[in-house]
């Protein structure tokens, strides 16, 4: 296996350092003063001008998109694999970099998917603003009266009525959704109730301003409201042209398998770069914290915590980077196993890392002073986002021990 980076990922990867040094770092603060100030004025989900700013800047430094290879010029060349490191880098700042270069879920499943099952006028009509950066999506499955983990369980009914389809349901979750540049959602649900358990289900667009669509609520999560929010949504005679169907109908849970997948790659590798940094902030606070007569760098136990944190790290990584490298050599298909595990060992790493870090800062950990909380925060969450932990070590299982039951 081979984890080296093209020349053009070494290209790429050298500017998005510079980009993050010299633009996304010194934005942080400047974006909670802005977020603070719409927040006063009663613009909670509102984007801060500061975002647009940076991703103007990113745009031109040629940061842009580059999670779709082939989004602007067949040529790109950015494998799964080149992506990766990128995507670490970028999970640094998470509420900044992801955006600022195009590059944030759920914006990118949901162009992977128009990419690849659209049809030309959904793909001129979505894709294309979204590609620019111009508008910003939601992808609408999880559900609070069934246990979403199970797909099959979704309950939200996709039904035909002549030139259109009719969508009842409700679901949340539904990350993206409160922000007003929010345009679009794809929406799973069961067109064949009847069906095979996995050609029941449909993904319909549904604009975010048809009737019948209601934003409930914006979900916090441990007390943080997201920028882009996590909403509960109800869906009630929503009509949409049968021309919104994505792909055919039964193929909802294909696409959506398809669009999980890979993207199961950058959360991990985000993962990994807000690992990254919460063991700088670490150190950086145990060489300059006083406690019992000198810094808490000579404690035994700080000194266990740092070297507990790299080791895990780069074991999270490599296992990472492997599952990238599969997908790119055999597809997918081949990597389910691999991808199943990333998704569980690269949040619990990364949400073991900064708990460290939280434990070494003190109070301050917990405050909003440092970007540990809301990084525990978002990492503690990510153990539930697209399938929970459980659910993952099931699939690992069955692989593994299919090799012995013939299965």
């Amino acid at each position: 296996m081979d984890f080296g980076l093209s020349e053009r990922a070494r290209d790429h990867l050298g500017r998005l350092q510079d980009f993050m040094d010299a633009h996304v770092y010194p934005a942080e603060p400047v974006y909670a003063a802005q977020r603070a100030e719409l927040r006063a004025a009663g613009r909670e989900h509102h984007v801060p001008q500061v975002v647009e700013e940076l991703k103007v800047e990113a745009r031109e430094r040629g940061l842009w998109n580059l999670f779709l290879p082939d989004c602007e010029d067949p040529a790109h060349g950015l494998s799964v694999t080149d992506y990766a490191s990128l995507a670490e880098v970028t999970g640094r700042s998470p509420g900044l970099a992801p955006e600022a270069t195009n590059c944030a879920a759920p914006d990118t499943g949901n162009m992977e998917v128009l990419h690849l099952f659209g049809t030309p006028e959904q793909k001129e009509r979505w894709l294309t603003p979204l590609l620019n950066g111009e508008i910003r999506s939601a992808f609408a499955m999880t559900e609070p009266d069934v246990a979403s983990s199970d797909a099959t369980n979704i309950a939200t009914r996709i039904e035909r009525d002549g030139d259109h389809y009719v969508v009842n349901g409700r679901k949340w979750w539904i990350s993206g959704s409160a922000d007003p540049r929010c345009k679009i959602m794809i929406v799973m649900g069961k067109t064949d109730p009847e069906g095979h358990p996995y050609r029941q289900q449909s993904m319909v667009l549904v604009p975010l301003d048809a009737p019948g669509v209601e934003v409930v609520r914006p979900l916090p999560v441990f007390g943080y409201q997201d920028q882009h929010g996590h909403c509960e949504i109800t869906f009630t005679d929503v009509r949409v042209p049968v021309e919104n169907l994505v792909g055919e109908e039964g193929g909802g849970f294909a696409i959506a398998q398809a669009r999980l997948g890979p993207g199961r790659i950058h959360h991990c590798m985000r993962a990994i770069g807000m690992a990254e940094r919460a063991l700088e902030l670490m150190c950086e606070r145990a060489v300059s914290r006083v406690a019992f007569g000198g810094p808490l760098a000579r404690q035994g136990v700080v000194r266990q915590q740092i070297a507990e944190s790299r080791m895990a790290i780069e074991q999270a990584r490599l296992l990472t980077l492997k599952t990238a490298w599969l997908i790119d050599k055999q597809g997918v298909q081949a990597a389910r196993s691999e991808v199943a595990a990333i998704k569980v060992i690269a949040p619990r790493v990364a949400l073991d890392v900064v708990d460290r870090a939280i434990q070494v800062h003190g109070g301050a950990g917990v405050s909003d002073d440092t970007p540990l909380a809301a990084m525990w925060a978002g990492l503690r969450t990510l153990r539930l986002a697209d399938g929970p932990d459980e659910v993952h070590v099931r699939s690992v299982a069955r692989a593994e021990l299919g090799r012995y039951l013939g299965t």
